[in-house]
């Protein structure tokens, strides 16, 4: 495996950052978890623009400009020789002092990684999730942006640590109302009455963007009505269906919630063809590796 890192291709246990970088000491940077399929980088410039848009809502500087960023992703996938992909890209304060002063960095770190993902097995995209709500509030929007995707994920940590310790695979956590915000790394959905309906990214969501493209497929190819609008565990217990968006789960059902089994208990129609129609779209759109 060739990772680059700023400006160079090096092997796995070459690619080294200073212990001094800002991004190791404080979380001080943003990321993209992007994906390739066939050959193809899917939703590549939604990625990027939300990159950029992060960097800038806490002014960090990215030191190549977006089209050359787009070139030097698309070579890391050409020279590690893939077609279907998972691509951490992460830029990083840079080299510091010990200090927080993000000026004493004067340059950023730009990391591009490309493997291969698995966030969970086969069997659960037929039978579902089995999810808990967490104790652990989502950060609010006052303090740190959901829609900046910061390399500060403390906040989602310690939320899958009490998933983890309640045998889940993912946890639902909620904002300082009380309101469901998104999962640690998924965003959530719920169909009500034919409808679908997912949390306000102001009331702690990520602006995912496999959330956006499965809007984009209920509205548009689907007809089902969506909406983004508040609502509480108890709606998600009562919910015909439930699943889950994010760039490496992709479209997953959810069919149990602390113990509460949802709908019928097996994923739903809605859901199944959700996952479906992004499948095809994956498979058939994208901007071409090679």
């Amino acid at each position: 495996m060739k990772i680059y890192l700023n400006g160079k291709f090096y092997a796995k246990d070459q690619a080294k950052i200073s212990v001094f970088d800002h991004g190791l000491l404080y979380g001080d940077g943003v990321f993209e978890g992007i994906r390739a399929y066939n050959g193809k980088v899917f939703k590549l410039k939604e990625h990027l623009k939300r990159l950029y848009h992060s960097a800038r809502a806490i002014t960090l500087n990215i030191p190549l400009k977006i089209d050359e960023l787009e070139k030097t992703i698309l070579e890391t996938l050409k020279i590690n020789g893939l077609k279907d992909a998972y691509i951490r890209l992460v830029i990083t304060r840079g080299e510091g002092d010990l200090g927080l002063d993000p000026r004493k960095c004067p340059k950023s770190s730009v990391l591009i990684i490309a493997d291969k993902i698995t966030l969970y097995p086969e069997k659960l995209y037929k039978k579902g999730l089995d999810l808990v709500t967490v104790a652990t509030k989502r950060n609010i929007s006052e303090a740190l942006n959901p829609c900046i995707k910061s390399l500060n994920y403390l906040n989602n940590i310690m939320a899958k640590i009490e998933a983890n310790r309640a045998n889940a695979p993912e946890a639902i956590m909620l904002n300082k109302d009380g309101y469901v915000a998104e999962c640690t790394g998924d965003n959530i959905f719920i169909v009500m009455n034919q409808s679908l309906i997912t949390p306000p990214c102001w009331a702690g969501a990520l602006d995912g963007i496999t959330r956006a493209t499965v809007i984009e497929l209920a509205k548009n190819k689907l007809k089902i009505p969506t909406k983004e609008e508040l609502f509480t565990p108890y709606n998600i217990y009562t919910a015909d269906e439930v699943f889950l968006t994010g760039t490496a789960a992709e479209v997953i059902p959810v069919t149990k919630v602390d113990n509460r089994i949802i709908g019928e208990g097996h994923p739903g129609k809605i859901t199944q063809k959700l996952i479906q129609e992004f499948k095809i779209l994956t498979h058939n759109s994208g901007t071409p590796i090679y």
